[in-house]
């Protein structure tokens, strides 16, 4: 069964960052210093369950009336489950509760398919983050 929760307490915000760690860190090289970052402390961070076990993360920050969806992450063992998509649901519907028009993202460039079939398109330059090549997209929540 697949959950997603907007982080309440200091316990689920600890396991949002243990899947965030995992994932960006230990999986891709990320160094530590730049993936929990002072951004951190105005996001509202979700954390995604799988069958009741942490097993995906995201963030939303807001700049200039647009939602920055962002450090969405899904533990390599529970890829294809349908985690991921239901923790970008979760993030847009809060967006929406705030009343912001779209949201974008800074994908990965190899993730950008996956972002695709959710209504993302991209735009701008291919640019490197962390060692990573990535690319911004956008979503109206207006359509």
């Amino acid at each position: 069964m697949i959950e997603v929760v907007t982080v309440s307490t200091e316990r689920e915000l600890a396991e949002a960052y243990a899947v965030r760690l995992k994932v960006f860190v230990a999986e891709q090289g990320v160094p530590e210093e730049i993936e929990i970052d002072e951004l951190d402390e105005v996001a509202d961070h979700f954390l995604g369950l799988l069958d009741g076990r942490p097993a995906g993360a995201g963030r939303l920050l807001v700049r200039d009336g647009i939602g920055i969806l962002g450090r969405l992450a899904v533990l390599a063992e529970t890829r294809g489950t349908g985690l991921g998509a239901a923790l970008v649901r979760a993030i847009e519907e809060r967006a929406r509760a705030r009343g912001l028009v779209a949201i974008e993202l800074h994908s990965q460039t190899h993730a950008t398919g996956f972002y695709e079939k959710l209504g993302y398109r991209q735009f701008g330059e291919i640019g490197m983050d962390a060692g990573i090549p990535h690319i911004w997209m956008r979503r109206s929540l207006t359509d």
